[in-house]
């Protein structure tokens, strides 16, 4: 809503950029009843974590470079007409790193999950039966039979059997057969 506002009081000269942003969903900021600027907004809205995993769409470099200082928000922007989806900021690089290496869950609870899970039966048990890889087999054994040979009429063997093909002759209508033809239509 405070992007619209900001947009209404630039006047004329960004009605289309507003015409363009009103056909968007308007998401609800906690700055309703007195509005800050577009980009004050926008960084309101993806603080604690962008919760909304929101995408933040500028041109703006200002407001650009304080997203990137954020991790886990996507930045986009337009370069002549493509929309560009930028590269992970250093931050959203670093958060990533950190999940993976689980240092966001400390050791007691750890510890504590894997003894619900031994208490509820979940854990893995030493005595627990592996399972058998499948290994690749031979060929099909459909695929290995041999061919049926065509069963013969009495007496007569295969090669006997194939037929003469008649080959067919053109008739080439002599030209004063056409001709005459023409002349009856004609008439």
């Amino acid at each position: 809503r405070c992007v619209l506002k900001e947009l209404e009081s630039l006047g004329k000269a960004l009605y289309g950029a507003k015409l363009i942003a009103q056909r968007f969903q308007v998401r609800n900021c906690s700055h309703h009843k007195d509005p800050v600027s577009g980009s004050t907004c926008l960084l309101s809205m993806i603080e604690e974590g962008n919760p909304h995993h929101f995408f933040i769409a500028t041109q703006d470099q200002d407001l650009a470079n304080k997203v990137k200082k954020k991790a886990g928000v996507p930045l986009l922007f337009i370069i002549q007409n493509t929309m560009v989806l930028d590269k992970p900021s250093p931050k959203s690089l670093a958060f990533v790193q950190k999940l993976q290496t689980n240092e966001l869950v400390p050791e007691h609870q750890k510890q504590s999950i894997e003894q619900l899970k031994e208490k509820e039966g979940l854990a893995k048990q030493e005595g627990e039966k592996r399972r058998k890889r499948k290994r690749a087999g031979g060929p099909n054994p459909l695929s290995c039979l041999k061919k049926k040979k065509k069963k013969t009429q009495e007496g007569q063997e295969p090669s006997a059997e194939k037929k003469k093909r008649r080959k067919r002759k053109r008739n080439r209508v002599k030209a004063e057969a056409v001709q005459s033809v023409r002349k009856n239509e004609e008439e």
